[in-house]
């Protein structure tokens, strides 16, 4: 117990102030070395009868060797390496306990206890693995199909927010977004030096949110970085301790921003209307609040099934087939690994997330029915870019909710028989005959798969650059500041 070696320390501390052996003080008080020793040390709790007997001959008061603050640095060196010793990830390790004497000095301690520390902070700022991300992830899609993919606490709390800055219809504004920073007392600051691992950096100590001076590719606007911001702030999120409460506190955030971009509200008004007149379609929801496609089908996805009782899924594919982000609660079987995460995972040719690519119009929505194994489906494909690849995004329903949306009347109609392999991943069997063993090619690696997260105080941004970002920036009144005090 920390109580019973904090007092051996300061008997010991005091004992060597009053220039007393260890038998020379034994002897005073009735009680034999070896005994003493053990109280000393902390092996031994003290009865009051020697505590009394001991504050007396040491000549101080009962209270002073009572205080649990370390006496010393050495003190307090032996405190840590006691506590390390008894917790669950030293003991893991299988090492032998170490005993601490009077040979230990203070710079072995200070080694003992810097490699400690050192073992918490990694395990503490554990790099996020591709196999722990997509574990993390399957988990958390898992938790929002069963919610429909709905979070009722955040579109209350981004309605209060809206509704404070007094917007009531049409796209938000950046000033809107300005005056949302400003009622929490940031100020946002546009800037073209910001970390290259991070999107955004809030100052707390001067009440700044730096962005980037211009949108960024990839669809992450610039109101959107910002609400992001404000989220973790409204949320009161503290630093993630894990992979998982990182990337829960990435889809709070996200989730917020678009609840604002396009509030529960006017997109319900919106999408409500177009459903009655059977003409749903993301690109009007897209048009008509000024965001990206990708993020107008991420919220239509929030609001589909609770506010207008439509299952749905969503794909972002790239144009190689592998999955970037997927959702469904209608049924669709999506393309799994063994651990039943779809990230990286290759969905059928035949789906209309890469029927897609291959139609010479790419600036308008395609539509297509799937037959599947699960059932047929109606799908909404949009093809995007990024700096790296062009992207598909996909928001399709089942075919007897297609009557709802605008495209119904496709006559693109495939069948896909995935997982079956003969449905499309066996080349045709003349083709393969003809050049099976007459060719040699190297793969497109995605960089991203095998790099694991950096580490730092928060989850893939680099401390260095942050911290050497923030001190650039502070303002001169805030360094004078921190001189004079």
């Amino acid at each position: 117990m920390v109580e019973i070696l904090a007092l051996g320390q300061r008997v010991r501390h005091f004992r060597q102030q009053a220039g007393l052996t260890l038998d020379g003080l034994s002897a005073q008080v009735g009680v034999t070395s070896s005994q003493l020793s053990l109280v000393e040390t902390g092996k031994r709790e003290a009865k009051i009868g020697l505590v009394s007997a001991l504050a007396e001959v040491l000549g101080v008061e009962i209270s002073q060797l009572l205080d649990l603050s370390p006496p010393s640095e050495r003190a307090q060196l032996e405190r840590e390496w006691s506590k390390a010793q008894t917790l669950p990830m030293m003991t893991a390790l299988g090492l032998p306990k170490l005993r601490l004497s009077k040979g230990t000095t203070d710079d072995q301690l200070r080694v003992l206890t810097g490699l400690y520390q050192e073992l918490v902070r990694r395990e503490t700022r554990a790099l996020a693995t591709p196999e722990e991300a997509r574990r993390a992830n399957t988990e958390l899609r898992l938790r929002m199909r069963d919610l429909d993919n709905y979070r009722s606490d955040l579109e209350e709390l981004a309605d209060d927010l809206v509704r404070s800055i007094g917007h009531t219809t049409g796209a938000l504004t950046h000033r809107e977004v300005a005056l949302m920073a400003n009622r929490l007392g940031l100020e946002i600051v546009h800037v073209g030096d910001l970390p290259r691992s991070a999107r955004s950096v809030t100052d707390l100590e001067n009440g700044r949110i730096y962005l980037p001076p211009a949108s960024i590719p990839g669809g992450h606007g610039l109101r959107s970085l910002a609400l992001q911001a404000i989220a973790h702030q409204l949320l009161g999120h503290p630093v993630p301790r894990t992979y998982e409460e990182f990337l829960q506190q990435r889809l709070d955030i996200n989730y917020f921003a678009a609840a604002c971009l396009m509030p529960r509200t006017q997109a319900l008004e919106f999408l409500s209307a177009a459903k009655k007149s059977k003409n749903l379609a993301v690109e009007d929801f897209r048009d008509a609040f000024g965001v990206t496609h990708e993020a107008a089908g991420l919220r239509f996805m929030n609001l589909a099934t609770t506010h207008l009782g439509l299952p749905l899924h969503f794909l972002r594919v790239a144009d190689d087939g592998a999955v970037y982000k997927a959702y469904e609660n209608d049924g669709l079987a999506l393309p799994v690994d063994v651990t039943g995460s779809t990230e990286g995972q290759v969905v059928c040719r035949h789906w209309s997330a890469r029927e897609a690519f291959v139609r010479t119009n790419r600036t308008t929505e395609y539509y297509q029915y799937t037959d599947t194994p699960e059932g047929t489906f109606w799908e909404s494909t949009q093809i995007g870019t990024s700096l790296a690849d062009e992207f598909s995004i996909t928001v399709g329903v089942k075919f007897e909710d297609a009557k709802w949306f605008r495209g119904r009347d496709t006559t693109e109609r495939k069948t896909s028989r995935c997982p079956d392999t003969e449905c499309c991943r066996r080349p045709d069997g003349a083709l393969l005959e003809k050049w099976s063993g007459k060719a040699w090619t190297s793969a497109r690696l995605h960089a991203h798969a095998l790099s694991p997260l950096r580490g730092g105080t928060f989850p893939g941004v680099d401390d260095v650059e942050l911290f050497e970002f923030l001190e650039v920036h502070e303002s001169p009144d805030a360094k004078k500041a921190g001189v004079s005090g």
